[in-house]
């Protein structure tokens, strides 16, 4: 999987992607993030990639002229599956959408920044609009990141154990069930005997057991579209 990430932060967004798992799986060839200044793509004077809104009101825009320029480029090399917008008033990303876009082989990710991108950027290039969320941040950097890092981690062969990413909350819409470890006790809490006792079955059943009331308790929406 390739990643293209355009943003006029590059530096916000560089460690994410030079540690931990995400850096591995650069190292092992499994994916490559782009980072790209979108500073290089304009023409203008002092590397401005922003201008004041139409119509007035506060907060500078993102120009259509260099973001325009950059996926162009971008898209004169390779075909992508999708270019993406991070903005707040995008769908929802949640698991499901995770697992698609692991499946894809080349994403560009447009990073918002000050009060948007001008609309003209979105309807001509924009393919699928994604938020982290319901509030603001300061651009879309952190966000991108957030997105990336959930897809990677699903692309076989990134995770040591595969069927590590199966098991995470959310995966079936349940949330994931209590885990432990050394030492089997800690004061006056020990680790659940079933979990000791080796009987793999009877683990399974405790581990749905576990998540679905857990999943009851914390996420009841969640159970609308648990199958």
């Amino acid at each position: 999987m390739r990643i293209d990430i355009i943003t006029c932060l590059p530096q916000l967004i560089e460690s994410p992607f030079n540690h931990s798992i995400l850096q591995r799986a650069k190292i092992k060839g499994l994916v490559e993030v782009i980072l790209h200044d979108l500073r290089d793509y304009t023409t203008y004077k002092h590397r401005q990639i922003d201008d004041y809104a139409f119509g007035g009101g506060a907060g500078m825009v993102l120009m259509v002229e260099p973001i325009a320029a950059c996926i162009r480029s971008l898209q004169s090399q390779r075909q992508y599956d999708e270019v993406i917008y991070m903005t707040p008033d995008g769908e929802t990303f949640n698991q499901k959408i995770a697992n698609q876009l692991s499946l894809k082989g080349n994403l560009i990710i447009l990073c918002g920044h000050y009060k948007g991108i001008d609309e003209r950027a979105r309807q001509k290039f924009i393919t699928k609009e994604i938020s982290i969320g319901d509030y603001v941040l300061s651009g879309g950097e952190l966000a991108a990141a957030v997105v990336s890092d959930a897809v990677i981690r699903l692309i076989p062969g990134v995770l040591s154990d595969e069927t590590s990413a199966l098991s995470d909350s959310f995966q079936d819409n349940l949330l994931a069930p209590p885990v432990y470890t050394r030492p089997a006790v800690f004061e006056d809490l020990t680790v659940p005997e079933v979990l000791l006792s080796g009987h793999e079955a009877k683990i399974n059943e405790w581990r749905f057991e576990q998540a679905l009331h857990r999943t009851q308790t914390r996420r009841p929406d969640l159970l609308k579209n648990f199958e």
